[in-house]
């Protein structure tokens, strides 16, 4: 095989990787919408927490700005889907802002203006930084880092799987779509030989099996136990 032939299958190996990338994400980015659905239908936030959003719209636009070509080459695939991510973010945000009580709307008002505020300072920073390299560099470990600590936030949930042995509070589906996407990343950015996108999205995908074990094992072990006959003694 020439070297331009298996040039040209990494090349394609990547778009796919990529291009399943986007779809997985796009499973992760639609599942809150069964919580704004009850918000809307009893026109209040009840308990739900509006930070979730704020914390994801940060990591959309920073990853979006490290895909732009003013920062890295050849990233069109990592702008897309942190694109329709902040999109989707910003909506939940505004639909949240609508539904909550003052107190709260006032809070996550300050949040979102914070985020906009960091993005812009990390924007215009990063475009005082000459040197390509080093811009890419700065803008890379900022969203590596963000990626990262967006992928042990299911820590706790996997703490509570053990604690309680029940998967209640870990869905199977965002479970399975969190490691597809992680997987895909993981691909895309060894075929591209980036370490900013492969090394985060291998923690992601590491932390997302570990979901996925753990949800088949308690499960199947909630099976075995509702299977067992009911012992009735009389007194």
């Amino acid at each position: 095989m020439s070297l331009f032939a298996a040039f040209s299958i990494c090349r394609v190996a990547k778009d796919v990787a990529g291009i399943a990338g986007n779809v997985f994400a796009f499973g992760l980015f639609v599942s809150p919408i069964p919580t704004f659905r009850r918000i809307m239908r009893n026109g209040s936030t009840e308990m739900f927490s509006g930070l979730p959003y704020i914390y994801s719209l940060l990591n959309c636009l920073i990853c979006l700005w490290y895909g732009t070509p003013l920062i890295s080459a050849d990233n069109l695939l990592i702008t897309t889907v942190n694109s329709i991510g902040a999109v989707f973010q910003f909506v939940y945000i505004i639909l949240f802002l609508m539904y909550a009580e003052k107190a709260k709307k006032v809070r996550m008002f300050g949040l979102l203006l914070a985020v906009l505020g960091v993005f812009a300072i990390i924007l215009f920073g990063s475009l005082q930084i000459n040197d390509a390299l080093t811009r890419r560099f700065f803008v890379g470990f900022l969203s590596c880092a963000s990626l990262i600590s967006m992928f042990a936030s299911p820590l706790f949930i996997i703490k509570l799987v053990i604690q309680t042995k029940s998967v209640e509070f870990m869905p199977f589906y965002l479970s399975l779509s969190t490691f597809l996407m992680s997987t895909s990343f993981l691909l895309y950015g060894i075929f591209n030989n980036d370490a900013f996108i492969y090394v985060p999205n291998g923690i992601g995908t590491i932390l997302g099996l570990i979901q996925l074990i753990l949800y088949f094992y308690f499960e199947s072990k909630s099976r075995e136990n509702s299977r067992e006959p009911l012992i009735v003694s009389y007194a």
